[in-house]
């Protein structure tokens, strides 16, 4: 990494978000709490004992990408004296000072590639939360019959068949918009503290639950395939793609200069969260693991609950999730209507946006899949493939060592390959016939 020679100048706390408010970003620290359950079986399964060094790797890498655009961002800060510079922002400003005149040229071309794939990554957080949400209240709905007080007996259970999960989603749907019409981010970050309270204390159940008589491992694989190598990519960088929220949550600090400390220390305790849920999860379940790991959780009442508890978690989360996107989409509409229309227009968008993620749920109801592809599509971008290119089109005119236009050309490639085959691996592997229902749950994990 190429030093900054010039300090970041002093900086305003200000975000080009208007109305955004520093409560509902510091919330947003612990916004990693609604993906731990979400990927950290498939990490197990797709690469199994090695899963968790490769997980390490993937998060030193996504870590190191987030140093190089606040890098670039204080850059860019000291040279145009400018308070603040969101990711669109370093990427145009990134392109101007490039020495290759299209680049240059086509410089706003990089806030729109941001502002796409930022908005095609959270509304695909989005998609997964319909999924998760309908898949863990289908379970506990079917199993509601033979719920017993016994975590661990080893009794085998009859689920009452229910309604199709897809119906499922559609029952969310209109609680979903009516939550999302919720503009202030002040009401948002209440509801982002009630989510990552019922989140954590999920975690902790979790947790007590599969450290429980875990199974002899020799009998689990040293490596899976390589085949699921690509799946695997695409829930990694899932799991880690924070990076569009890091320049707002620096820009919100009192004390920016200690920010690099936080990010550090930070995922520091999310990667060790994600590489020990996976462990112990694919330790317990073995072969047997699905999409979430609530949904391999017995059928008694304590960790039903604990299944209900995580959804309300994931229900909430979703606002935060949609904001992001409704912030880019929505001003565009409402410009161009008159004032008396503003609101309404800005209801039906919104709307249209929370059916639209209900739809490609309904059109994908895989939730291991959903991550992978969503991960592979944007996350990768985001994380892996242009920050790297952002420092060299930053720092090539300045001068740059052959050793850091190496390390960044290997990352991007990394990420390129990743998005291209992640994606191809992710969507064949969707129109394939399932052989095997989706939803399946045993009364005990034990037996």
């Amino acid at each position: 990494m190429v030093p900054d020679p010039d300090p970041p100048v002093k900086r305003q706390h200000w975000h080009r978000t208007l109305g955004a408010a520093s409560g509902s970003e510091k919330c947003r620290h612990l916004d990693h709490l609604s993906k731990p359950i979400l990927v950290s079986l498939r990490v197990g399964e797709h690469l199994s004992q090695i899963g968790p060094l490769s997980l390490l790797v993937m998060g030193l890498v996504a870590v190191h990408c987030m140093g190089i655009l606040v890098k670039c961002a204080h850059h860019f800060c000291h040279r145009l004296n400018k308070p603040f510079v969101d990711y669109g922002d370093t990427v145009m400003y990134g392109l101007e000072a490039s020495p290759s005149s299209w680049l240059r040229n086509h410089a706003h071309w990089g806030r729109h590639i941001v502002d796409f794939f930022l908005i095609v990554t959270q509304l695909g957080f989005c998609c997964v939360y319909f999924v998760f949400l309908a898949d863990n209240f289908k379970q506990v709905i079917e199993a509601a019959n033979v719920t017993t007080n016994n975590c661990h007996s080893n009794e085998t259970v009859i689920l009452t068949p229910t309604m199709d999960s897809r119906l499922y989603m559609l029952t969310f749907l209109p609680f979903l918009v009516l939550l999302v019409f919720v503009r202030n981010l002040r009401v948002l970050s209440i509801f982002s503290l009630l989510a990552n309270i019922s989140m954590l204390v999920s975690l902790v159940m979790i947790y007590q639950f599969i450290v429980q008589e875990i199974p002899d491992p020799t009998h689990l694989p040293l490596v899976a395939s390589w085949k699921t190598y690509p799946l695997f990519f695409g829930t990694a960088i899932f799991a880690f793609e924070g990076i569009g929220m890091v320049l707002p949550l620096e820009n919100k600090m009192k004390d920016p200069r200690k920010f690099s400390l936080i990010l550090y220390v930070g995922m520091a305790i999310v990667m060790a969260l994600y590489i020990s849920l996976g462990s112990l999860g694919y330790l317990q379940f073995g072969a047997n693991i699905q999409g979430s790991i609530t949904l391999n959780l017995p059928n008694c009442w304590l960790y039903q609950s604990v299944k209900l508890l995580y959804s309300i978690g994931i229900f909430f989360t979703y606002a935060l999730q949609f904001y992001v996107p409704a912030e880019i989409i929505v001003p565009f509409f409402v410009a161009r209507v008159p004032e008396h229309c503003e609101l309404l227009i800005d209801l039906s968008v919104r709307t249209m946006l929370v059916c639209l993620t209900c739809i490609l749920a309904i059109l994908i109801p895989r939730l291991d899949l959903v991550i992978s592809l969503v991960g592979s599509v944007s996350s990768s971008a985001l994380a892996l493939i242009i920050p790297p290119l952002l420092e060299i089109t930053t720092y090539y005119s300045e001068g740059m060592s052959p050793l850091t236009i190496i390390k960044d050309a290997l990352i991007s490639i990394l990420g390129f390959v990743g998005f291209v085959v992640g994606t191809c691996v992710a969507i064949y592997e969707l129109i394939q016939p399932s052989n095997a229902p989706i939803f399946i749950n045993s009364t005990s994990a034990f037996a």
